[in-house]
């Protein structure tokens, strides 16, 4: 669409607002006869969520989905939930009425639609996705066809944030300034946009989220190379002159139908502009400005809310000069964001609870504050303390990926520390990254490259700057003049700096540690450990001490109010910085230890465990407590738990805790492998741990007592031997042939897991597995290649199996878990072997003693062995999708084991032979963001989230899935398929490309004679055609794909590319980079050619069609369960 095309439909509907008043109506604390004037004629809403989990776009849609759901359900609205995502809470029974698991496009929008017909949709709570979603259905006039209201902030509102141009010129009308920029739609158009603005400039994607598709450009050359990667992904680029250096600031802004505004939260980031908000750490309230610059862009921020027409929440983005009064608008996001979940938890402000009352047509002035019951929502939170937003990234897990951080994002995902000074509240902030962190610190990678670190920020920026302060003992003007942080930030740094020094140098040993020492050290947010660090002790023998002084921290609530009004909220954290509590400690609740920080490996699906054993408490009349700090959470909203306790899960913030709350017990393996880890040192410290004991859980986490309990109870296994040497390990190696699998003990997601496949490689590997985990040994299993691998989700009680599901992998052994797509029921196991795999789990439950959640991994070879490679006492990723597509919730029957109720003896295990649907489902990554990461699958895993679809045979249900993961587009009839990869199974390559080579109209592509002769084989003829691809020319790519209309790629992918010049990492990294399908595996590319082969016909028949067909996947999960 051109943009004067986009000008005109803008121009040309200018409907009236579906609001009937901007009148306010009586407020409900003013009078007993309240009647809120809501948008008429609304009884159904269809509510658009996010999708699979990715960078730049996660967990915060589902707390906000969620929210939405609860507060038109409180309203009496039937609610339609479209969300392929099953690890989420918003798609659990209990929410929506109907959940869909079909994908978040604008043509399964349409069906559903078709189909349901809703009164109304709300777009903004399922990220950009949805956002984009809302504008092509109502560009294409779905919308208006089936009168669907926008509730909300309408649609032309929605174009003009989004269109880049459109928003430029919407804010000149109202004089508030933006960077000078220019609307490109072609790489030529870029370069003389730059020109005119002068480099360096900024390219930013329009319709995009997250910031995919910007960067930075200092010449023509990058300039080239970026802007026809953004082209790829989106339709439109504006050229900015860079503004970079400059203060970042945010405010969330909400808005109502009768104009009443409110700003709920400004942040400034701790990295100036240059780094992308959701990379950068971030603080809240803003620390460094001034009343006046405060109270300017609060000014402008509702000036723009207002003219824009938002109504409900809103964040706008501005670049403020650090030395004067000028300032830019960046962009402004009309719709719930990343920030905005982080304004709500740390401010205690429901916004998105709020933003959907207020699309109701509810007003500000008669909305009560759900927190503190005793305010209404119409007010500017107060806050009497400092939040810190600290983003988490995993990018040593992929090979040749871009470090550096810029106007993309690349993290995957954030965590939330809370304290009454800065010092304190980053140094929570930074163990919560990863408990390997001590606090603020250093470290000595960064060699003579510190000082090219720190002015070019990468995800080890933080440490750069630890560096610097703390061992290299750069000053503070210094630091700032490179990196351009304010010095506010620095100094308060350099406090912690100076402590740090005093305990090494001054105090020296435990013995010289006094009361006021500690209790400043404490105040300036650090950790037993940290402390005991610089004293050569241990942790516990600090604790000690600390409690012979009787120095403990103060429990504060967090109430919106900053104190000033009692208010009853749950909203709680820990400080050293007060003198008395803010609550009495007599529930002696039930603690829950959450999931801690989205990262690869571990997700959304804890949260989704962690919530469903808090509700299945409270539903026994137990009182909880959650521990978490993650604010992209829905444990962590106000009203999921009796208190919340925004906290580090580390041993000492989580028995600090217990003890203060005299808890009855302590739950831990329902938030992944981060709560497991200090599970034991948790019992030994005096916690009743409720589930499996920490002692029998720590034989399941050490791999050599896993392996010994395996032969005592005469279960198969693969070869193994634990190492203490390498020359051991080569034997080992050499008496069962390669290939080898290196496993560490107690980590998540596979980290430093390898298959090694030549003696060459062993030295390196097992280097990286010692520095994973020290005090743990590490143990090698021969790796049995070309084998099955089946997942088993189960729960005990006491010892005895009560429920169980069996997932088959559709991928072989070899990918991780968390990577590989399932299948369940399983498809093509037999009865006698799942029953058999049934057994094993009895035998496995019965040895370690399991009462709760736990998962295997089971191999099966060619002669239908079956060997366990893996046992985690605890719920597994797949908890969700098994609980969802069995309709049994595996964690309220682990809740019930934990407790030894009476009605577990009853509970019925789950035939799934009895089931006539399937699901599957799809991991879904994002090496869309990771800048020339090799899209490789192995034992390490790499995926950031999941989607799921049910089908009625395996063909309906991964079809369905797969299309489901973010921004896949099915390659249509007359576009081409680009084979290639591995050579060293001919056969794998040769049946899949048979598959596509009979289905009618596709151009089948190679780009070398050997692959060529390898799939023609005797029939010269084989409507192959070899291609040149112009490997190390980006622009020339681009065109390499378009002109050959290639829009799916199969590049099978045996091992990582060594370098990056390699021809078949350029094919496969080039499809991630332009948008284009890639399978890299060979049982997922069989699965999807069959699936194409069947389904493609009646998929082309319903997009020509101008009826509306529905197709036959398009049924609801409520359907399926016949609910």
């Amino acid at each position: 669409m051109t943009m004067v095309d986009q000008q005109n439909i803008i121009s040309n509907t200018k409907q009236p607002s579906i609001y009937a008043s901007t009148e306010p109506s009586i407020s409900a604390f003013n009078s007993p006869t309240y009647s809120p004037q809501l948008v008429e004629g609304v009884k159904s809403v269809l509510i658009i969520g996010s999708g699979g989990l990715s960078i730049g776009q996660a967990g915060e849609f589902d707390y906000s989905g969620s929210q939405a759901i609860k507060a038109l359900k409180e309203s009496n609205l039937k609610t339609i939930l479209i969300n392929p995502n099953i690890a989420t809470n918003q798609t659990s029974l209990d929410l929506a009425d109907i959940v869909y698991y079909l994908p978040v496009t604008p043509e399964y929008i349409t069906y559903i639609i078709e189909k349901e017909r809703p009164d109304a949709i709300l777009l903004t709570f399922g990220g950009q996705t949805g956002l984009n979603c809302g504008i092509a259905l109502h560009d294409q006039g779905v919308l208006a066809k089936y009168n669907v209201k926008v509730l909300g902030t309408p649609i032309k509102t929605l174009v003009t944030s989004e269109d880049r141009d459109l928003f430029a010129q919407a804010l000149k009308e109202i004089n508030i300034p933006t960077a000078e920029s220019i609307a490109c739609d072609t790489v030529e158009s870029a370069i003389d946009a730059a020109n005119k603005v002068g480099f360096p400039v900024i390219v930013r994607a329009a319709y995009a989220l997250g910031g995919l598709g910007s960067g930075f450009a200092n010449n023509e050359q990058e300039l080239i190379k970026l802007s026809a990667q953004s082209l790829a992904l989106s339709p439109q680029l504006l050229v900015e002159k860079s503004l970079k250096g400059w203060k970042e600031v945010e405010y969330e802004v909400v808005r109502d139908r009768t104009n009443n505004c409110i700003t709920v939260c400004n942040m400034e980031n701790f990295d100036p502009l240059g780094v992308h908000t959701g990379e950068s750490i971030v603080v809240a309230p803003s620390q460094t400005l001034t009343d006046q610059e405060f109270h300017m862009l609060r000014t402008a921020a509702i000036k723009i809310i207002r003219h824009l027409g938002v109504v409900g929440e809103c964040n706008v983005q501005y670049a403020l000069q650090p030395d004067g009064l000028d300032y830019r608008v960046i962009e402004v996001n009309a719709r719930l964001s990343r920030s905005s979940a982080l304004a709500s938890k740390a401010t205690g402000y429901p916004l998105a609870y709020t933003a959907a009352k207020l699309a109701l047509g509810y007003t500000l002035p008669e909305l009560p504050n759900p927190i503190t019951k005793t305010t209404v929502a119409n007010f500017e939170p107060s806050l009497d303390y400092i939040v810190t937003k600290m983003p988490r990234w995993d990018l040593s897990k992929f090979q040749f990926v871009d470090t550096n951080i810029g106007s993309s994002m690349k993290s995957v995902g954030e965590v939330m520390a809370i304290g009454r000074t800065f010092e304190e509240s980053i140094q929570k902030a930074i163990r919560e990254i990863d408990p390997k962190y001590i606090g603020f610190q250093g470290s000595d990678e960064f060699g003579d490259k510190l000082d090219d670190i720190l002015a070019n920020p990468t995800d080890k920026r933080w440490l750069a700057v630890g560096q610097a302060l703390l061992v290299e003992n750069y000053s503070v003007d210094r630091v700032h003049n490179l990196t351009k942080i304010d010095k506010w930030f620095l100094y308060k740094c350099m406090n912690i700096v100076e402590m740090y020094k005093y305990l090494q140098n001054q105090v020296k040993n435990l013995d010289s540690l006094t009361p006021e020492i500690t209790l400043k050290a404490k105040k300036l947010g650090f950790a037993d450990k940290q402390i005991a660090k610089c004293l050569n002790c241990h942790e516990l023998e600090v604790r000690l001490k600390r409690l012979s002084f009787k120095i403990t921290p103060f429990v504060k609530k967090i109430d919106t109010l900053a104190a000033e009004i009692p208010a009853s909220t749950n909203y709680l954290y820990t400080t050293y910085n007060a003198t008395k509590h803010d609550i009495d400690f007599d529930d002696h609740g039930i603690m829950v230890l959450g999931s801690g920080v989205y990262r690869t490996g571990s997700s959304v699906e804890f949260d989704w465990c962690a919530v469903n054993t808090a509700k299945t408490l409270r539903e026994l009349n137990k009182k909880t407590i959650m521990i978490n700090y993650n604010p992209e959470t829905v444990s962590t909203d106000f009203d999921e738990v009796d208190r919340l306790y925004f906290e580090e899960l580390s041993l000492e913030r989580v028995l600090d805790i217990y003890e203060l709350e005299h808890s009855q017990g302590c739950i831990i393996s329902v938030g992944g492998q981060l709560p497991q880890n200090i599970a034991l040192q948790l019992l030994e410290n005096g916690c009743k741990i409720l589930g499996t004991d920490p002692r029998d859980i720590d034989k399941a986490e050490n791999r050599h007592k896993f392996s010994s309990i395996l032969d005592s109870i005469k279960i198969d296994q693969p070869a193994w031997s634990e190492l203490s040497s390498v020359e051991e390990a080569k034997v080992f190696a050499k008496k069962v042939g390669y290939p080898v699998l290196i496993r560490p003990s107690y980590v998540l997601s596979g980290a430093a897991m390898s298959v090694v496949i030549n003696e060459h490689e062993l030295e390196a590997k097992l280097k990286n597995a010692a520095d994973v985990s020290p005090d743990h040994p590490v143990v090698m299993s021969k790796f049995i290649e070309g084998a099955q691998e089946i997942d088993v989700d189960a729960v005990a009680h006491n010892g005895k199996v009560v429920v169980h599901a069996i997932s088959e992998h559709v991928e072989n052994a070899g990918v991780h878990s968390g990577d590989a797509t399932l299948m369940l029921p399983a498809q093509t196991l037999s009865k006698e072997v799942k029953s058999r795999m049934k057994e094993i789990a009895d035998k496995v439950a019965g040895a370690w003693k399991i009462n709760g959640p736990f998962n295997m991994q089971i191999i099966k070879d060619s002669n239908n062995n079956l060997k366990v490679i893996e046992c985690n006492i605890r719920a597994s990723r797949s908890f969700p999708f098994v609980s969802k597509v069995l309709g049994v919730n595996f964690i309220e029957v682990a809740v019930k084991c934990f407790l030894d109720r009476a009605e577990v003896s009853s509970i019925q295990d789950v035939d799934d032979d009895k089931l006539d649907y399937v699901g599957v489902k799809c991991p879904q990554f994002s090496f869309t963001r990771l800048g020339g990461a090799d899209p490789y699958l192995g034992v390490e895993m790499a995926s950031t989230g999941e989607v799921a679809a049910f089908g009625r045979n395996l063909i309906d249900s991964y079809w369905t899935s797969i299309q489901s993961t973010m921004n896949f587009q099915v390659p249509l009839p007359g576009s081409g398929i680009l084979f290639g990869g591995d050579k060293s199974n001919v056969e794998n390559l040769k049946s899949i490309y048979k598959i596509f080579a009979n289905i009618n109209g596709y151009k089948l592509y190679v780009c070398d004679e050997e692959t060529l002769e390898m799939l023609n084989g005797d029939n010269k003829d084989g409507g192959l055609t070899i291609i040149d691809l112009p490997y190390h020319d980006k622009r020339k790519l681009r065109s390499f794909f378009k002109d050959n209309s290639i829009k799916c790629v199969i590049n099978l992918t045996r091992e990582r590319a060594e370098t990056v010049e390699d021809k078949d990492y350029i094919m496969r990294r080039s499809s991630i980079d332009f948008g284009i399908p890639l399978f890299n595996e060979p049982q997922t590319s069989k699965l999807f050619a069959r699936c194409l082969s069947e389904k493609i016909a009646q998929k082309v028949k319903i997009l020509d069609s101008n009826e509306v067909i529905i197709p036959t996947e398009v049924v609801s999960w409520n359907e399926y369960l016949k609910r």
